[in-house]
C-alpha cells in the first residue's frame, strides 16, 4: 500500500501556489537543529502481531500512575473515573467526538451539551456557558480575545501564577492579533501581588488570574476584585485548570469576575500522556453574544414538547468569517460528554466529597513534609490539592531518587518559566493517593534527607 499522500504533481502545484522554488525553501523557517539530517533508520517489516507484541513491551517500561505512586499534577490530574463514564461515552449514539453540522437532528447530542453547559454554570457561578473548548489553555486565550473585542483595548495583563502553557498560548494568540501582554508578579505567599497588579491595569482590556494557580495557591478574590474594579472597563478573567476545586471553594462568579474559563480534565478524562483535554467557557449574560464557539438552548415545539437547538453559533462556519467571534471550529464534544456523565454520576454531594478528600489528603502531606528536616513549604497561602515544596538539594536529583523508589514525586520548578528555584518542586495529592502512599513518600524524603 502506498502511504505517501502527495504526488509529484501535488508538490509542484503547492510550490507554485506558495511561490517557493523547492521544498527546502518552503521549510526554510524550520531551524536546522530540528531537521532530520539523515535517512530514517527503520527496521525490516514485521507482521501486525509481532509489532503489537513489541509495542506492548515498550509501553510496559513507562513509569505511569498505574504502576508507580504518582504525585504529579501541574494541569493534568489523576482522579478516579467510574467505569460508566467510558461505557456511556462509547455507546453508538456518541461514536463521534464531533458535533453534527445539522445539530438539531441529533437531540441526544444537543441535550448532553445543554447539560454540560448547565453544570458548568452551576460550578462557576456564571450565567451562561458554551458547548466547550479544546482545552483550558485555548479557552483562556479566547477569553483574552473576547475581552479585547468588548473593550476595544489592546493590552492584557497576566498573573505570573498562570500555568506556563496557558501563558504561552495566550501570548501566541495575542501576538498574532497585535495585542500587548504584560506580567503581574506574585507576592511572597504565591498570590498575585495586588499593588503591582493595580499599577499595570490602566488601559487594559483584561486581567487573567488563575486560582488555584500553577503553584497550587488559592487567590484572594475579594482583595483582587476590589483593586480591579477601581480601573474602569477592565474585564477580569478567572482561569481554573483544576476544575475539581470549584466543588469546594466559593465560585469565581460569586466575586463578580466577568469570565470563568478552565479545563474539565479532572471530570472523567484520563491522563492519556497529556490529552486530549476539554475546556470550558462561562460568561455573564450581557456578554453572551461575544462568546466564542457555540451554545445550545432549550425551547418548545408547536406541540409543547421540549427541544434543543443551537441558540448561538457565531463561528466562521455559520456566519461571514470576518464577523465570527472565533475560528474554533468545534467543541470537544466527546470530552464534554465524558465530563457530563462523570458529574451526573458524582452528583453535588459526591463531587464535594471528592474535593474534600483531595484537600484533606494534601493538607496531611503538607503537614508531614513541613515537619521533615531540610524541607519547607515556601508559600503560606491556602492551596487545594497541590503545593510547592523546597528541599535540601536540587529537585531534579531528588525526584530522580524518588523515581527509583517507584514514586513519581512531582514536577521540578527549575526553569525560569516555572519559578526558577532548582530546589523547589510541585507536588499534587488527589483522592487516588492512599495514606500508605503518602506515608511512603514521606519516608523516602526523610531517608534522602539523612543521606544528605
Amino acid at each position: 500500500m502506498f502511504f505517501t499522500p502527495h504526488t509529484a504533481e501535488d508538490i509542484r502545484q503547492m510550490l507554485e501556489a506558495t511561490g517557493c522554488a523547492s521544498l527546502d525553501e518552503l521549510f526554510a523557517e524550520v531551524p536546522q537543529n530540528l531537521r532530520l539530517q539523515n535517512e530514517l533508520n527503520l527496521p525490516s517489516p514485521v507482521s501486525e502481531a509481532q509489532i503489537l507484541k513489541e509495542l506492548r513491551a515498550m509501553a510496559a517500561s513507562n513509569a505511569t500512575a498505574d504502576n508507580y505512586s504518582s504525585f504529579l499534577g501541574g494541569g493534568a490530574y489523576r482522579h478516579f473515573i467510574p467505569a460508566a463514564v467510558d461505557y456511556l461515552a462509547g455507546r453508538g449514539e456518541f461514536v463521534t467526538a464531533y458535533t453534527p453540522y445539522q445539530a438539531e437532528i441529533s437531540q441526544g447530542t444537543l441535550q448532553a451539551i445543554f447539560e454540560f453547559q448547565t453544570m458548568i454554570c452551576q460550578l462557576t457561578g456564571m450565567d451562561a456557558a458554551n458547548a466547550s473548548m479544546y482545552d483550558g489553555a485555548s479557552a483562556t486565550a479566547e477569553a483574552a480575545l473576547m475581552a479585547v473585542r468588548l473593550t476595544r483595548r489592546k493590552k492584557v495583563v497576566l498573573s505570573s501564577g498562570l500555568h506556563p502553557d496557558y501563558r504561552e498560548t495566550v501570548r501566541t494568540y495575542c501576538h498574532a492579533a497585535g495585542i500587548e501582554t504584560v506580567m503581574a508578579p506574585l507576592d511572597e505567599n504565591g498570590r498575585t501581588d495586588g499593588a503591582a497588579l493595580g499599577a499595570l491595569l490602566g488601559e487594559s482590556a483584561a486581567v487573567i488570574i488563575a486560582s488555584p494557580n500553577f503553584f497550587g495557591v488559592v487567590e484572594d478574590w475579594d482583595a483582587l476584585m476590589s483593586i480591579i474594579r477601581e480601573v474602569s472597563g477592565v474585564k477580569c478573567i478567572a482561569t481554573v485548570p483544576e476544575a475539581l476545586s470549584l466543588a469546594l471553594f466559593k465560585p469565581p462568579g460569586a466575586f463578580g469576575v466577568d469570565m470563568v474559563v478552565g479545563d474539565v480534565q479532572s471530570f472523567g478524562l484520563p491522563l492519556a500522556f497529556g490529552g486530549p483535554h476539554c475546556g470550558f467557557f462561562a460568561v455573564r449574560k450581557q456578554d453572551v453574544r461575544a462568546m466564542p464557539g457555540r451554545l445550545v438552548g432549550l425551547t418548545e415545539d408547536r406541540e409543547g414538547k421540549r427541544g434543543f437547538v443551537l441558540t448561538l453559533a457565531t463561528r466562521e462556519q455559520h456566519i461571514r468569517r470576518e464577523k465570527a467571534t472565533s475560528n474554533i471550529c468545534s467543541n470537544h464534544g466527546l470530552g464534554a460528554l465524558m465530563a457530563t456523565v462523570y458529574l451526573s454520576l458524582a452528583g453535588k454531594n459526591g463531587l464535594r466529597e471528592i474535593a474534600v478528600q483531595n484537600y484533606s489528603k494534601a493538607c496531611y502531606a503538607k503537614e508531614k513534609i513541613a515537619a521533615l528536616k531540610g524541607y519547607s513549604l515556601p508559600f503560606a497561602a491556602p492551596s487545594f490539592n497541590e503545593f510547592v515544596v523546597e528541599g535540601p538539594e536540587p529537585a531534579a536529583d531528588l525526584l530522580h531518587f524518588l523515581e527509583k523508589q517507584r514514586i513519581l514525586g512531582g514536577i521540578a520548578l527549575t526553569d525560569a518559566l516555572y519559578g526558577g528555584n532548582d530546589r523547589r518542586w510541585l507536588l499534587c495529592v488527589t483522592e487516588q493517593n492512599s495514606r500508605e502512599e503518602i506515608d511512603s513518600l514521606i519516608a523516602a524524603l526523610a531517608e534522602r534527607s539523612k543521606e544528605k
